[in-house]
């Protein structure tokens, strides 16, 4: 038996491989066909009445590793510097100003019609509204440069300022001045550790000359997450902020106290250190959407008390990103295509307070908003035109418009 489970774990993850090194000429997103895997999986233990334990405790576990990892990953190939600030100012609005509305509109949806306390719609609305980086980085790999680093950013940033808000909300029973100032207090102790953590870290890759070097570090990436997020602090800034930092490591070699973390060993360390996170990201990240295929019940996903809800939502969705997008002079093709609802959406749903879930927003209403916005962005890339060689001509072009007015009210 245990040959039969080793057989189909691997087997699957190499399936999960072909899809993902075949997604580029396909346009495919890889995610559409691990989540229809995992369903096929089911449908065939089913079918061949073959009994397996309940594996729902696994999807938050692969869920929140998979987190950080993808985060990471992303981080770590990003570029940082003062020429990229008016750009990533740019994502930073697009992520929140979409997220906030959409938030507020649903949650009125649900306090209006579903007589649910205002406070109680917004905490079920938040989990819909974020982008899922988990998704939106595995498939944008084939875009140009600008939209590449545009999407990365934006997913990531909608990731941490969607649990940032979610978190404010279900942590505090009352929102007043005192709450939001001890708010405040929480992200300036992340960024203090971040910062600590991130020295001591690259300094023990610096370090560090055994063979095995680099599966510490990870561990103690995700013991720092795990430990901030217990004291209910934004972990995700840990995460973001050291990826950043690690993966523009040249841009700190003017500092003349950085040479105590020998920066040109450092480099290649990092690279090194890059490609583990890629791997141990694509393992987890297939793991987690074979699982959640595989936990999907047919019923749910051709739900029809849910559906038009969910079309609904979706609708609004991409109708609110397409405006925000207009409106600061990002062409539409094919970033608008690129905002799809999956990891981060299941685990803050899982993470709802039961006494603060509403029975419409149930697993049926949450994977058809998956199943359709992760469609949607299919066929958004199958059928653009602007994932050519030539768009990376016009990235300099579109950077040197990204000017943002600080005092355009959010």
């Amino acid at each position: 038996m245990n040959y039969v489970v080793i057989i189909t774990i691997c087997t699957l993850l190499l399936l999960a491989y072909a899809f993902t090194v075949s997604s580029n000429k396909t346009q495919i997103p890889s995610v559409i066909l691990l989540i229809l895997m995992g369903w096929l999986v089911k449908q065939g233990t089913v079918f061949l009445n073959i009994e397996i334990p309940d594996l729902n405790p696994l999807l938050p576990f692969f869920g929140t590793v998979g987190l950080i990892l993808i985060v990471l990953e992303g981080s770590l190939e990003l570029q940082f510097n003062k020429r990229k600030l008016p750009f990533i100012g740019k994502t930073l609005v697009t992520a929140i100003v979409p997220l906030f509305i959409t938030a507020f509109v649903i949650g009125h949806f649900f306090y209006y019609f579903l007589d649910a306390d205002y406070k109680q719609g917004l905490i079920n609305a938040i989990p819909l509204c974020i982008i899922s980086s988990a998704i939106a980085i595995s498939s944008v790999g084939n875009l140009s440069s600008f939209n590449k680093e545009f999407a990365i950013y934006e997913s990531s940033l909608s990731d941490i300022l969607g649990v940032l808000f979610f978190n404010f909300l279900v942590l505090n029973e009352v929102i007043n001045v005192e709450t939001i100032g001890n708010f405040g207090l929480q992200i300036l102790i992340m960024l203090v550790i971040s910062f600590i953590a991130t020295a001591f870290l690259a300094f023990l890759l610096s370090r560090i000359d055994h063979h095995v070097k680099f599966a510490p570090i990870v561990l103690l990436i995700i013991l720092i997450y795990a430990v901030s997020e217990i004291y209910h602090l934004p972990a995700l800034i840990f995460i973001m902020l050291f990826g950043l930092i690690m993966g523009n490591f040249d841009e700190l070699e003017r500092f003349s106290w950085i040479k105590i973390l020998k920066p040109r060993a450092l480099d290649k360390e990092v690279q090194k250190f890059k490609e583990l996170t890629i791997e141990a990201a694509f393992l987890v990240r297939s793991l987690f959407f074979i699982l959640f295929g595989y936990l999907i019940k047919t019923e749910d996903v051709i739900n029809p008390q849910t559906f038009e809800l969910a079309l609904g939502i979706v609708v609004l969705i991409y109708l609110v990103r397409a405006i925000q997008l207009k409106i600061y002079k990002v062409k539409l093709m094919p970033l608008l295509f690129v905002a799809p609802r999956g990891l981060i959406t299941i685990l803050l749903f899982i993470g709802i307070p039961t006494a603060l879930k509403i029975d419409i927003v149930n697993r049926a209403l949450i994977i058809q908003i998956i199943v359709l916005s992760a469609l949607i962005m299919m066929f958004g890339l199958m059928f653009n035109k602007n994932t050519s060689e030539k768009e990376d001509s016009k990235v300099n072009k579109e950077e040197s418009n990204l000017k943002i007015d600080i005092d355009v009210p959010l």
